[in-house]
């Protein structure tokens, strides 16, 4: 019985997107209030009765964090042509190794506009 589980963190960040067609609105820089949800999976403890300790996912995504919240994200290195999709690859890239069981990494740039990246194999 495998169980996933999700914590949510909002991030004030402004970018621009340099690939965009000539006269795309996101092209001009704008901020966004993004909505990360970072996913876990496993087998939830006999003991326990949880997947994992959710202040166990704050701890890891806080370095993350701390580099994404109030910062222009096309100057963090990796993250140029800062998409949602490429928010959320850049997010698991250095998470991944950090927190066992990560199972997706969600990223919503407005109430309406988001993705989800599941990892390299799914």
């Amino acid at each position: 019985m495998a169980i996933e589980i999700h914590k949510t963190f909002w991030v004030e960040a402004a970018h621009r997107l340099p690939n965009v067609p000539e006269g795309h609105k996101c092209a001009r820089l704008h901020g966004h209030s993004f909505r990360i949800d970072i996913y876990v999976s496993g087998e939830p403890g006999e003991h326990s009765g949880w997947v994992m300790d959710f202040a166990d996912i704050k701890a890891a995504f806080e370095p993350l964090y701390r580099q994404l919240d109030h910062h222009y994200l096309n100057e963090i290195p990796g993250l140029e042509n800062p998409t949602s999709e490429n928010v959320a690859l850049w997010i698991w890239e250095r998470l991944e190794p950090e927190l066992p069981g990560l199972s997706g990494v969600g990223v919503a740039e407005t109430c309406t506009a988001g993705c989800i990246y599941r990892g390299p194999n799914r």
